[in-house]
């Protein structure tokens, strides 16, 4: 295979084995594209619904790279397991509604598509952002993300991933300096794809 120099391509880290890089950007690229796109910065309080699905697991990764307090929301099988990856804060949502949290955040990460802007309005910060990976499914979210912008105070974003050749490199040093682990969750051989 051929590609340009300039597409998004680098060498896998040396520490790791071909197994674990191979899930490397699957869902990262997503969850690094919605942190920039809601320009996180150290300092900010950050919650991440779906924390243990790809995108929510790389997201807590990389936002406390970035220096922020993480709050996350996974089930009861998974909270010592996001413990683990750098979550100051787990809510476990079989015990709890975070939406009813007596605390508000500058950004609030839907990596399931579970939530809306609605019910997570409350627990923003006064310019507080809202972004969900699943926006095109609810029209409300998909509505508000147009006017949102247009008004000061809280905003529903979206954004549009693509890969880029920067990114690339910068999970390749993540992992390379041991700041981002990918989960895998299950091994299938090519055999079982259908139950994969």
């Amino acid at each position: 295979m051929t590609m340009a120099e300039a597409r998004p391509i680098a060498t896998m880290p040396t520490n790791i084995t071909y197994e674990e890089a191979s899930p490397i950007l699957e869902g990262g690229n997503y969850a690094l594209w919605d942190i920039k796109t809601a320009k996180v910065k150290s300092g900010q309080a950050i919650l991440i619904n779906g924390a243990k699905v790809v995108i929510g697991s790389v997201a807590v990764q990389v936002v406390k790279y970035f220096g922020v307090t993480v709050t996350a929301v996974c089930n009861t099988k998974n909270v010592e397991l996001i413990n683990t990856v750098g979550a100051d804060v787990v809510i476990d949502y079989t015990k709890e509604d975070f939406t009813k949290r007596n605390h508000t955040f500058d950004f609030v990460f839907d990596a399931v598509g579970k939530s809306s802007f609605d019910k997570c309005k409350p627990i923003l910060n006064k310019k507080g952002i809202y972004i969900s990976t699943e926006l095109g499914k609810n029209s409300q979210n998909s509505f508000l993300a147009i006017i949102t912008p247009l008004l000061s105070g809280k905003k529903l974003w979206f954004s549009t991933p693509t890969i880029t050749k920067q990114n690339v490199i910068f999970f390749r040093e993540l992992v390379g300096t041991n700041k981002y682990k990918p989960l895998i969750d299950k091994h299938h051989v090519l055999d079982e794809i259908m139950e994969a």
